[in-house]
């Protein structure tokens, strides 16, 4: 029997037993966290890591079972064959991304607890580490807000802090909007504090061997809180509801960068490196979920490969592959042929797919919190908004050049030799371009921007791309539907598991009206 919401968001208390003093050799002390018999603060701050990394890294659940038959159709950066009832959001596709997110809920709770049962100086000492671990919480849990909208999230995962009564701790639902302003609120408070946060001499180490995303660095953790500050901000600038707050808040933000530093380059990008493949910190069958179904598993779509031929995308041969038949030619898969031109066309080996090396055979890709380029294009908008196009520009064009070399470099990470590593992108390649995006030329702005952040995200960052596909409203898509199907829009949002109906009825029921794919979210208005 499938396990509901209680079990999953309640009794997953995982444990790490990290030692190591490097973030690159941790792997060789990670030991199953499940079956470590105590812990620390510092080791809880891992363990949650570690259970949030299935969201975090590729993996084969994230998706193939997740993102392939729903996001990735949705905004069509992956190819694949029509089918009937395609836009049905099934629940399976829900329930293994929240399986995973409230496995990741449940550490934090449990960390939560260790740390309000320290001493008053034992929680001055290791304040980092609650800081760290909020925002990280906060991060994964945008994302599931942005998928479904109201989710069970103050009252889950507190069965430890219930002392085992189930009765009292299925959770309710809270209101998207509800965790959206707790979130920004203490997100807020979080980035004055590190302003200001000097780790003790007796915690750094300890800290910096746990902390598998910053590797220590207040600073980073700086940026990485005011950059997802940013795209929250941004993200619900156009509700009724948000506007105002988000309108100074980005302006104190972007105009106060001394105080609030945001990741603008690579080298601060907040990720999840892999270090060695032998850990339990790696891609988990990243081939497997690109190359299931043999011949079309990985093709790319017509929109994504038409635009990157148009404008002599650098980026093109590091995400993708020539068909053998191509003529030498990068050909995209057409979403709008029936099934059975389709199936010709996927079998005549014309069509472009993933770069093997770079991606579905390339074991070390890291996962992707916030990049360089996710910011710059925030920036760009912004400044184009209030009509310093300079500064737009500036932004926009950075957050072009960063992808580029964040593309190339996943591709050198990779150790695999059924092709070879793309070469090197030239500078005039790059400068090439960068002109011919043109942004001098665009008639809408953030359109232009909305396109590049739509390659961008690509499939690394799915989740991250159906959310500003749907607030900007564009790339526009659509998908064909038979007659008989149930769904014949691309969905909105995401369902919720069926287990919550099955298992937390009471609390599901209060929020069934609004558990359909075609209930926009609070902050979709266009």
């Amino acid at each position: 029997m499938k396990k509901s919401i209680l079990f999953l968001g309640l009794t997953m208390t995982a444990l790490s037993t990290i030692t190591s003093c490097k973030k690159d050799s941790f792997g060789d002390y990670y030991n199953n966290p499940s079956k470590s018999k105590e812990t620390t603060v510092e080791k809880q701050f891992t363990g949650m890591i570690y259970d949030f990394r299935a969201l975090i890294i590729p993996s084969y659940g994230n998706y193939f079972v997740t993102l392939r038959p729903t996001i990735n159709l949705y905004i069509q950066n992956l190819g694949s064959i029509n089918q009937a009832n395609q836009l049905v959001p099934g629940s399976a596709a829900t329930e293994e991304r929240w399986n995973k997110y409230y496995a990741g809920l449940a550490q934090y709770k449990e960390f939560i607890r260790l740390f309000q049962i320290q001493t008053d100086k034992e929680k001055e000492e290791k304040r980092i580490a609650l800081l760290a671990a909020k925002i990280i919480f906060y991060d994964q849990t945008q994302q599931m807000v942005d998928l479904v909208g109201d989710i069970p999230w103050s009252e889950a995962g507190l069965l430890n802090t219930n002392n085992g009564d189930y009765k009292v701790s299925y959770p309710k639902y809270d209101k998207a909007t509800d965790i959206y302003t707790n979130m920004l609120t203490d997100l807020k408070t979080i980035s004055v504090e590190l302003s200001d946060l000097k780790i003790p001499s007796t915690f750094a180490g300890a800290f910096r061997t746990q902390d598998l995303i910053n590797n220590g660095d207040v600073i980073l953790w700086k940026k990485y809180c005011n950059s997802l500050r940013l795209r929250m901000l941004t993200r619900v600038s156009a509700s009724s509801q948000f506007s105002a707050t988000a309108k100074n808040e980005i302006a104190e933000i972007i105009n106060n960068q001394d105080k609030y530093p945001l990741i603008l380059n690579n080298a601060d990008n907040a990720q999840l490196d892999i270090f060695n493949t032998s850990t339990d910190i790696k891609s988990e069958d990243i081939k497997g979920a690109f190359e299931a179904d043999g011949w079309f598993a990985n093709f790319g779509s017509k929109p994504m490969i038409d635009e990157m031929v148009n404008k002599s995308d650098p980026r093109l041969p590091i995400l993708f592959e020539k068909g053998q038949k191509s003529g030498d030619k990068y050909i995209g898969f057409d979403q709008q042929l029936g099934e059975a031109d389709q199936s010709d066309l996927a079998r005549g080996e014309t069509i472009s797919f993933y770069n093997r090396h770079t991606l579905s055979r390339n074991k070390f890709i890291p996962g992707i919190l916030i990049s360089a380029s996710q910011i710059n294009f925030l920036l760009a908008e912004y400044y184009d908004k209030i009509g310093n196009n300079s500064a737009a520009k500036n932004a926009f064009e950075k957050g072009l050049r960063e992808s580029v070399d964040l593309y190339y470099n996943i591709s050198t990470k990779s150790d695999d030799i059924t092709v070879a590593t793309p070469a090197k992108p030239q500078q005039a390649s790059i400068d090439n371009f960068v002109t011919k995006v043109n942004w001098d030329g665009a008639t809408n702005k953030i359109q232009l921007i909305a396109m590049q952040k739509w390659l961008h995200f690509n499939l690394f960052q799915a989740v991250e791309n159906w959310s500003e596909q749907r607030r900007l409203d564009f790339p526009k898509f659509t998908i064909p539907t038979l007659a008989s199907d149930l769904q014949k829009t691309i969905p909105v949002k995401l369902t919720l598991p069926q287990n919550e109906a099955t298992f937390n009825a009471d609390n599901y029921n209060a929020v069934k009206a609004q558990d359909n794919p075609n209930t926009k979210l609070f902050w979709d208005v266009n």
